[in-house]
């Protein structure tokens, strides 16, 4: 999120919460793809994280940026953490360590969806380089530790810090070293919605695994193929996760505001000064948990729009869905990832096909792929065989909507020309990680610092 909303409308009751996630439900030609994505910014002599001061750093580079595009600053405590295009609709913002991420504004077809991606890394290249940075497309941080990450100047990310090793023994690694690429899209009914977020929450780990890019920590290789979806496994499981709940009778809008209203908090925002609430759940908050704690502890839709934006199961519902489950990569991945589920959730014959491929899968099957996953990526079992095979059948059917949906680049492509790096990948039966282990311990001869330039956007 580019910046927290200030909706004050009071809330009075747990039905408006759920109509605030209906009123995200659209016509089919109305649906659009807003694709997000996070780098991480790197001195290019020194090949260090950039911290957020300096000729050198996020700071400058925001503002070079805020000078080149034009776009609105977006600022915490006076000091720049995003830009926001208020006439397009998408914004740049900062992740705790410095990752820079472009949430993409609303687009109609894949094809604008990648001159988006193209544009915004050229104008990133124009301002960085000329300061001495770069920036790297990969899951997770490959040589720098924790202790080495910069801490960007984002009031909610203070708090997240202090909370986080109550939780889990990774948030921070989460927080500070690790990189995505997410789409988000949108859903015509409820109905509509409880059906993409089954198949979502079902095929993530089929993602995460095609998209796996994370085996190395500080300098090594950590035994994993998507360390960055490890680890998710041990962040913060109050708000993590594969939400079996979502596969019960009965789920919807008001199941799902059930589950995040039982959630614990990060913070309050009151004018520009961030509470923090995290000894609180929001129903406890409109139970009157916060009276004389915070100023005005009336809930408000723009709380709740910030607390929906602190939950991270690896399926998100705002007033669209948004699939979390890849690694960060180069740029024709950045295209790759809505392509696959565009491809499989926007042509409702192909969704359909989608749901009966995954409506027989157990709660245990589910729970042992995203177990297995982050180790074992394409190869990791499942019913005799292994994720490959699963994952060339979501491929195909992937391809297939993409051809229904019959929109044409300038050249007169369809949207499948998107899919290549994945149909590449699934032909070798390699994903990302395995093509980074091959050349570490081939080509690159053990030196990992070859991956900030083959790797570099």
């Amino acid at each position: 999120m580019a910046r927290d909303t200030v909706d004050s409308t009071p809330i009075e009751t747990v039905q408006d919460l759920a109509a605030t996630l209906a009123e995200g439900c659209k016509p089919e030609e109305k649906f659009r793809i807003g694709t997000e994505h996070e780098k991480f910014g790197f001195c290019l002599n020194e090949l260090t994280p950039i911290p957020y001061k300096g000729e050198h750093g996020v700071e400058a580079v925001l503002t070079g940026m805020e000078k080149l595009t034009g776009w609105e600053r977006i600022e915490d405590a006076g000091k720049i953490i995003g830009l926001a295009d208020d006439h397009g609709g998408g914004a740049i913002s900062i992740e705790p360590g410095g990752q820079f991420e472009l949430s993409g504004a609303p687009l109609d077809n894949l094809h604008e969806t990648c001159r988006e991606a193209n544009q915004h890394l050229a104008q990133v290249r124009q301002v960085a380089e000329p300061l001495g940075v770069g920036f790297l497309g990969i899951g997770m941080t490959p040589t720098w530790s924790r202790a080495d990450m910069p801490r960007m100047p984002k009031s909610r990310y203070d708090i997240m810090t202090n909370y986080m090793p109550k939780v889990g023994s990774l948030g921070l690694d989460m927080m500070y070293r690790t990189s995505t690429i997410q789409v988000n899209l949108d859903f015509s009914s409820e109905a509509d919605m409880v059906k993409k977020m089954r198949i979502g929450l079902a095929l993530q780990p089929v993602a995460t695994a095609i998209f796996a890019n994370s085996p190395f920590t500080e300098g090594k290789p950590n035994g994993f193929k998507s360390f960055r979806a490890q680890i998710w496994t041990d962040t913060d499981a109050d708000r993590t996760g594969d939400m079996p709940f979502a596969f019960e009778d009965g789920f919807g809008f008001e199941r799902y505001v059930d589950w995040a209203l039982d959630v614990p908090m990060y913070f309050v925002k009151r004018g520009t000064t961030y509470y923090d609430v995290t000894d609180t759940t929001f129903r406890q908050f409109m139970n009157g948990a916060l009276e004389g704690r915070v100023p005005d502890a009336t809930p408000s839709i723009g709380d709740w729009n910030n607390h929906l934006s602190t939950l991270f199961p690896d399926v998100r519902l705002k007033k669209y869905i948004e699939m979390r489950g890849a690694d960060g990569g180069p740029w024709r991945r950045i295209c790759a990832l809505p392509a696959l589920w565009v491809g499989l959730l926007y042509d409702s014959g192909v969704m359909d096909q989608a749901y009966e491929l995954i409506k027989d899968w157990t709660q245990e099957e589910r729970a042992a792929l995203r177990r297995d996953v982050p180790e074992h990526a394409l190869q990791a079992p499942f019913r005799g065989g292994t994720l490959l095979s699963v994952a060339k059948e979501v491929l195909a059917l992937s391809q297939e909507g993409l051809k229904r949906r019959n929109r044409l680049s300038d050249g007169d492509l369809d949207e499948r020309v998107h899919l290549a790096p994945i149909e590449e990948g699934l032909a070798s039966g390699m994903c990302p990680a395995d093509v980074l282990l091959q050349r570490y311990n081939g080509s690159w001869g053990g030196d990992i610092s070859k991956v900030f330039k083959e790797y570099a956007y």
